[in-house]
């Protein structure tokens, strides 16, 4: 069963497929020659990645996931949230992202936080499942580590002292909010679409 992953990040794509096994193929973006900006301009992460996998199923009619990810501080009332990847500017940087996030905490007692990653399957004439993963912890004080991308250098998972950036790649993606939601996404697919 080939499904539609709508990303074209080759690592994100290697690693789910790793997760739900070899009876599905996973297709990026570029392998279906599917290009151009997809809407993601809505306020949730639900909404967002729903229109992302609806976007691209009613163009190609073949099963589509597509995923959104954020960032949740509990003393900035949720955000960066459905912002994260853009949260200091449309640019979607990185290093400015984690700058404003630090200088907004810089005086806060409170740095609780969470990722919190939803996933949409869309297959058989629009049917829909949403996934959901989480992980609670904190956000540091500075940056730490050089491994993962985006928040990695200052969330801190609840249970751990260090930060996503400074684990081994192989134990974030054991425990990470993305790994949760693909997990369920995998076992979804081995229950419902047996050999």
């Amino acid at each position: 069963m080939n499904i539609i992953f709508a990303t074209n990040n080759r690592h994100k794509l290697f690693e789910v497929q790793h997760l739900v096994g070899n009876r599905f193929k996973l297709l990026s973006l570029q392998e279906i020659s599917l290009s151009g900006e997809i809407p993601e301009d809505n306020t949730t992460l639900e909404e967002n990645a729903l229109a992302k996998a609806r976007y691209i199923y009613n163009r190609v009619h073949i099963p589509t996931i597509a995923d959104d990810t954020g960032l949740e501080i509990n003393s900035l009332n949720g955000e960066p949230g459905v912002l994260s990847a853009r949260y200091a500017g449309l640019e979607k940087d990185d290093e400015a992202n984690i700058q404003k996030v630090l200088n907004r905490l810089k005086n806060a007692k409170n740095r609780s936080a969470q990722f919190r990653t939803i996933i949409v399957f869309t297959w058989d004439k629009g049917k829909e499942r949403l996934f959901e993963g989480k992980i609670r912890g904190e956000i540091a004080t500075m940056k730490a580590g050089s491994n993962g991308f985006g928040y990695d250098p200052v969330f801190i998972p609840e249970g751990y002292t260090l930060t996503f950036a400074q684990m081994p790649v192989e134990l974030k993606n054991t425990i990470s909010h993305r790994y949760k939601a693909f997990s369920k996404f995998a076992s979804f697919l081995n229950s419902n679409f047996p050999k």
